[in-house]
């Protein structure tokens, strides 16, 4: 909201010493983001004075059309005589009154104007723009021509309004009054302690039954529905200066005049407004949802699918306007020549939507407008009926109008919000003793009617819908006391607590990835149906139910994820697309995952510490939520150098990936093939590691599958791996065993074991494991052959076994020994034989 100095001392009487900056200082201090304050018109100095354009004489030989004017300037050059200019603007003609700055006057850049010669011709001064002046956007290009009542000579510095300070002020959703100078002015008033001139406070005729006729059939979209309706407009009549300039200064372009004057009443008291040319509405104005389907025409140009959650303003013909969002084509007020048509009658509409409608529709057609983002961020109800009055009487007194008599207000009933707060509720939250006189008055101030003594009753006004609880009514208190004067406590953690076992785990899990090459990208938890289709996901896949958003960031992804793999993949395809080729990134986080089982939410209390119960309803609401690592992978994965060729990644990385997560916890990982989505069904490993004596299934990994890799639109061979960082740590037996270094020389033997080839390796690894006893210390495939020498469907592993005993060096006899046990279990149980034998 960008808000002139000018305008907001209209409604507040600040000291006339007082700058932006100090309002700044003042707003920031009760909880407003005041971004910047900017100096319009700063080094702009005189003489800037009405001119009426005398003679205009056109220059010839020139590549460009030139022209040399004579311009009455009054007195202001110290002669009375005509100014001689040279100008190549063309939209002015003789009569015009127009902006001329003169000789010794400084425009805003630091450009001094000077007498100089041109074209053939001394030109003394120069007729200015709207860009030369700093004005902003007016609609137009070219010289300023004024209304013909300006008399030459008069300051235009002043007329213009050219010299001003603009407070810029972010808007949080919770402040949406301050979308408005009402709004802005009553934090400001009371910033200073002032009284406030509230712009809101007009005398509004009773409604009756002689207005516009209006039918709303979704009060629940729309509680308050007022129309007012003006006719014998000028058409010729165009907006004052002073409304163009304040319009400009708070960042909207001047259009005509009714236009105008609806967004400035916007601007003025919060509340949007639409004004429709009545000669072309057929029948009552409706509010009703759409049908699906329906087409409107927006004031943009852009033909509209409307939804049935959309909110539309109607006439006997269908949709006219996009509630709370943006009118329709159709009902267009034309006040300039529109063919044979000019608008001299308009039917005001102030009205008050539901918030969230407002918003999702706003989100679902992409089109924010100024009125929605007021509505979103909930409007004044209370308001519409005064909009409507401004709207009125400024129509009346600058457009030549009659109001007609009829009032039409069409309202559901409405109750005050009120608030039960102990008075000392905000000392208890601050920690500070305000006292309830304090409080009270601080209440009183932002627009609260209190009542009581010990135990206050507090009712809301309408421009706070953010008011809900006793804490909010506590924050107020607290803001505008100075959150700078709340004592700064530091918390005394107990003695003796570090990070948890499950915290240095997770910790370990991360700088092992990213020793190993992998680069961390934390992704935004929320997802959409689409990628869980690219993800080629079956119909009952359990990362298929999701928990929804009630009020998601983006349509597109309006739920909370169930796997990482759409972030990293996403962040991937992202950096391949700029450039980068060899990428290796990870992440650590939660996923959420709904059992159906979820309770309805509670709130906790914060002024005392929650009971067991509590927490445990809380935690009862929420789905299961494990935590995961993942990485993907593409392109190289070793470099090509003077050392070698290098090698691209593929499916070992990424399974080699999850073994380097389990050495962290100091687990072995058990790896299968497997078949699931997203990974190619011949290259995809489901990982297991051993809780409780059971092989537990970890997470997957492996190469992803082509189709997955063509709709996400990702390298070729893209790899990927995803585990539960939950399961590793339930597989943790005890405190990690640092590595032992033993004096004892170790035997190695070599087995090459023939199997059937749908034999997966890790239950011939399991066995010759358990086969060795305890003096095996490690084993390694390092060798996998096929070929006619050992048959058809038959594949040949070759193993490396390492023993070692702890307290003595072993002999040929019991390193031999051990492995030929190794290999007549492994022979009991995948039916190998000892390649050779």
């Amino acid at each position: 909201m960008r808000v002139p100095l000018s305008w907001l001392r209209e409604y507040v009487d600040l000291p006339a010493t007082e700058t932006g900056r100090d309002v700044q200082a003042k707003l920031v201090a009760v909880g407003l983001e005041v971004e910047t304050v900017e100096q319009i018109g700063a080094g702009l100095k005189g003489p800037l004075v009405v001119g009426q354009v005398l003679t205009i004489e056109e220059l010839e030989g020139f590549k460009k059309p030139i022209r040399f004017c004579t311009v009455d300037v009054g007195d202001a050059n110290g002669t009375g005589e005509p100014q001689e200019i040279v100008c190549g603007a063309r939209n002015f003609a003789v009569g015009d009154k127009v902006v001329v700055v003169l000789p010794g006057a400084v425009l805003p850049g630091d450009f001094a104007i000077a007498a100089r010669k041109t074209y053939g011709k001394t030109s003394h001064g120069m007729i200015c723009s709207t860009d030369e002046l700093g004005m902003g956007d007016d609609g137009t290009h070219g010289i300023i021509v004024l209304p013909p009542e300006h008399e030459a000579g008069t300051d235009a510095i002043e007329l213009l309004q050219l010299v001003d300070e603009v407070l810029d002020i972010a808007v949080t959703p919770d402040r949406g009054y301050c979308l408005s100078m009402r709004g802005v002015a009553r934090e400001t008033a009371i910033a200073y302690g002032l009284p406030l001139r509230d712009p809101a406070l007009l005398d509004v005729p009773a409604p009756n039954a002689y207005g516009y006729p209006v039918k709303v059939a979704d009060p629940t979209g729309c509680d308050r529905f007022t129309a007012r309706t003006v006719v014998g407009l000028d058409p010729e009549a165009r907006s004052p200066i002073w409304m163009q300039r304040r319009l400009q200064k708070a960042g909207m372009r001047p259009i005509s005049l009714t236009v105008d004057i609806t967004n400035y009443v916007m601007l003025e008291l919060g509340q949007p407004l639409h004004a429709y040319d009545r000669t072309r509405i057929d029948g009552p104005i409706g509010v009703r949802r759409a049908q699906q389907g329906e087409k409107l025409t927006t004031l943009d140009g852009t033909v509209r699918v409307l939804d049935t959650e959309d909110l539309v303003i109607t006439d006997n013909r269908g949709p006219i306007g996009l509630a709370g969002v943006m009118g329709g084509a159709n009902t267009e007020i034309a006040d300039v020549q529109d063919g044979e048509h000019r608008t001299t009658e308009v039917v005001v509409e102030a009205a008050h939507f539901d918030a969230i409608s407002i918003a999702r529709t706003a989100r679902r057609h992409k089109l924010s407008s100024e009125a929605s983002k007021r509505f979103e961020r909930g409007a004044d109800p209370q308001a519409a009926a005064a909009a409507a009055q401004r709207t009125v009487d400024l129509l009346v007194l600058l457009a030549g109008g009659t109001a007609e008599a009829g009032v039409t207000e069409v309202s559901a009933p409405a109750v005050p919000r009120t608030i039960a707060m102990p008075a000392d509720h905000p000392d208890r939250v601050a920690g500070v003793a305000y006292g309830r006189e304090t409080v009270v008055r601080r209440l009183q101030e932002v627009g609260c009617d209190v009542y009581g003594q010990d135990e206050l009753i507090v009712t809301v006004p309408s421009w706070r819908p953010d008011l809900s609880e006793p804490n909010d009514l506590a924050e107020e208190v607290i803001r505008l006391e100075g959150y700078e004067n709340l004592p700064s406590t530091l918390p005394t953690p107990p003695s003796g607590r570090g990070l948890t076992d499950r915290q240095r785990l997770y910790r370990r899990v991360g700088r092992a990835l990213a020793g190993s090459g992998y680069v961390e990208a934390l992704n935004y938890p929320f997802i959409g149906d689409a990628v869980l289709d690219q993800l080629g996901l079956d119909a009952d896949d359990a990362r298929r139910r999701t928990v929804k958003l009630i009020n998601p960031i983006s349509d597109e992804e309006p739920a909370l994820r169930t796997t990482l793999l759409p972030g990293l993949l996403g962040a991937l395809r992202r950096n391949d697309g700029r450039g980068s080729h060899d990428l290796a990134l990870f992440e650590t986080g939660l996923v959420f995952r709904p059992t159906g089982a979820e309770t309805k939410a509670v709130r906790l209390p914060v002024d005392r510490r929650p009971t067991d119960e509590e927490i445990a309803g809380l935690d009862a609401s929420l789905p299961r939520q494990p935590r995961r690592a993942a990485v993907v992978l593409a392109g190289a994965r070793e470099q090509a150098g003077w050392w070698g060729k290098g090698r691209p990644a593929d499916w070992a990385d990424s399974i080699d990936a999850a073994r380097t997560i389990a050495r962290e916890a100091g687990v072995e990982v058990t790896v299968r093939s497997d078949r699931h989505a997203p990974w190619h069904p011949g290259r995809c490993a489901a990982l297991y590691v051993t809780v409780n004596g059971e092989e537990t299934l970890f997470g997957h990994a492996g190469e992803l599958h082509p189709r997955v890799v063509k709709d996400l639109h990702l390298p070729e061979r893209t790899c990927a791996m995803e585990v539960e960082l939950d399961v590793l740590e339930q597989a943790v037996d005890g405190a990690l065993q640092a590595p032992r270094i033993s004096a004892f020389p170790v035997a190695t033997q070599d087995v090459a074991l023939i199997v059937a080839e749908n034999v997966p390796a890790a239950d011939v690894e399991r066995a010759l494991r358990e086969g060795a006893g305890e003096l095996l210390e490690s084993v390694r495939l390092f060798d996998v052959f096929t070929g006619e020498q050992i048959g058809a469907g038959r594949k040949s592993l070759a193993y490396a076994l390492r023993f070692r005993a702890a307290d003595r060096t072993l002999t040929v006899d019991e390193a031999t020994a051990a492995r030929d046990a190794a290999v007549a279990l492994a022979a009991e149980r995948t039916g190998a034989v000892l390649r050779g034998a």
